[in-house]
């Protein structure tokens, strides 16, 4: 419960552009007055900075591996105070009740939440997902107000061809007043203005700054993400003097392991030491993700929800305390907010398989690998065309070459036949990494050195119905059960924090050189992010948007 309370800092004015020491009274969870004790304005060096909280302005919290209480409590140390949070992973497993999984999770927490309406689940009819949310289920998940936006609309040819089913979405989410986020992965140009003219207000997946003048010149503000797999920042930081007005940042997906270490906290530091104007990136970070989605988090103003953080000065930004309807939730790197029972909610009926499940048969004496090249901190994906490595007439991984097989086994009908194909990019040495988040449908992605390794990888996710698995010889092996839809833990965020960094250590030690490469491997099953992926039905083709051979 919040306290009146009064508190002297120097107090940022986002709106105002100026800083200056004041009292700040909270009464009843709300900013009852500002009150300068400085006549001239001038900043107190020997007084902490108030300024409003850090937004997240797009992420999937189950991306994290924990619920959304132990999101929060994680989050609020780096004052976070607020997420734009698109469920559309645990919406592909559970439908509508894993929307309302989340709803009901994240309501016992002062954390302040913005869930989306998923737009496309299943993410395309090119895989196997455990749900469907149509537009109808769209239209009653907006009768509940904690319904905030339509998240994105992933099915940019839909969109591009005015598909009806598409359309239909987007003009639900426009009568009930809420806005639509994009994700257009490379559009330029006219087809960004076609894209943008359907409705949609926002995009997350620019990887270049032209990409991003294009969509930002038609009108879309463009989120600027920082996550464990991609990483944007860098590319698209230089447009904040021209462009803060429509910016935004965001994690996107966040492994537990970064989230403990920083969270949009860490953007606004880079930006500022890049030498960006203080209060154009606190613009970005704090305040329009508050104007564009209407959120209920207070920005310093008298009569505000007292959402604010204090920080020990405007170069590091470290948080001292975070601040949620004038209740203290963070302090000193240490959460306060208490631990929440978590129920487990699933939908998992894959069966064992054995390593003969994943032979691939040569076509012919000489052919030729269709192979997926993964690069680190990027969604998208090249193809590289390589001879094949035969042996006894099945076509084998080449580790000089870097070539391992990838596998998707479907978790929601357990007889179905694995689906093969070859990466370049993991650069694995021995073993196998399997994981049941699976971008978006969530079946079980694996890459390994060898069948027997691929079984045990996938086996041991199978055993504990979710989670992610690493291999190595002589029986080495890790496990983090994600028994929550088979996407979160129901253990506390540090606890899973140190399990994740645990196996993502074993991924390492077997040869890979990837930043997070548990991360990478759950997007290797995303079709609408170009070019090459493997869903549970086959090798698909992002840019000619159908299924081709791994093996010619």
């Amino acid at each position: 419960m919040s306290a009146d309370f009064s508190l002297i800092a120097n107090v940022v004015d986002v709106f105002a552009r100026s800083i200056q020491p004041a009292i700040i009274s909270v009464e009843g969870g709300r900013i009852a007055g500002i009150a300068p004790t400085d006549e001239d304005g001038t900043p107190d060096p020997a007084l902490p900075y108030v300024l409003p909280g850090f937004v997240d302005a797009h992420v999937h919290v189950e991306s994290s591996l924990l619920v959304p209480t132990e999101f929060a409590r994680l989050a609020v140390t780096h004052g976070t105070v607020a997420t734009v949070s698109d469920p559309h992973e645990i919406g592909n497993v559970l439908g509508v009740a894993g929307v309302e999984f989340m709803l009901e999770n994240a309501s016992h927490s002062p954390f302040k939440f913005c869930f989306g309406a998923p737009s496309c689940v299943p993410a395309t009819p090119f895989e196997t997902a455990g749900a469907e949310i149509s537009a109808a289920d769209i239209a009653k998940l907006f009768e509940n107000p904690k319904i905030g936006y339509l998240a994105e609309m992933m099915n940019w040819p839909g969109v591009l061809h005015r598909d009806a089913d598409v359309m239909a979405k987007i003009a639900i989410a426009q009568a009930a007043g809420r806005p639509v986020d994009g994700h257009a992965p490379g559009l330029r140009a006219n087809d960004a203005a076609h894209y943008a003219s359907a409705g949609i207000s926002t995009d997350h997946e620019c990887f270049t700054a032209d990409e991003a003048r294009d969509k930002l010149a038609v009108g879309m503000k463009v989120l600027i993400r920082e996550g464990s797999a991609a990483r944007n920042f860098d590319a698209l930081i230089e447009l904040m003097p021209e462009h803060y007005s429509h910016l935004m940042f965001c994690s996107d997906d966040k492994h537990p392991d970064t989230l403990v270490l920083g969270h949009i906290n860490q953007l606004v530091q880079r930006a500022v030491a890049r030498g960006h104007d203080l209060f154009q990136v606190l613009r970005v970070a704090c305040v329009n993700p508050v104007k564009h989605y209407n959120l209920p988090v207070g920005l310093l103003a008298e009569g505000d929800p007292a959402d604010f953080i204090v920080v020990k000065d405007l170069r590091d930004f470290e948080v001292l305390q975070t601040y949620l309807n004038g209740e203290l939730v963070a302090e000193n790197g240490k959460s306060l907010l208490p631990a929440v029972p978590i129920s487990v909610v699933n939908n998992f009926h894959a069966l064992p398989v054995q390593a003969a499940d994943f032979q691939l048969p040569a076509p012919g004496p000489a052919p030729t690998l269709r192979v997926i090249e993964c690069f680190d901190g990027q969604l998208i994906t090249a193809r590289v065309d390589v001879p094949a490595t035969v042996e006894n007439g099945m076509v084998l991984p080449n580790l000089s070459q870097d070539v391992l097989k990838l596998a998707v086994v479907n978790r929601y009908q357990p007889q179905a036949a694995p689906a093969l194909a070859f990466i370049r990019g993991f650069g694995l040495k021995q073993g196998a990494l399997a994981s049941s988040v699976g971008h978006d449908s969530h079946n079980i992605t694996a890459v390994g050195c060898d069948d027997e390794s691929l079984a045990r990888a996938i086996n041991l996710v199978i055993a504990a119905k979710g989670g992610l698995a690493a291999v190595g010889p002589d029986g080495q092996e890790i496990l983090v059960p994600l028994p929550v839809a088979g996407l979160m833990s129901d253990q506390p965020g540090t606890e899973v924090a140190a399990a994740y960094a645990a196996v993502d250590a074993l991924a390492k030690q077997l040869g890979s050189p990837l930043g997070a490469p548990f991360m990478t491997l759950s997007f290797m099953a995303l079709l609408v992010i170009p070019s090459l992926k493997l869903s549970d039905k086959g090798l698909f083709d992002g840019q000619q948007f159908a299924f081709v051979d791994a093996v010619v």
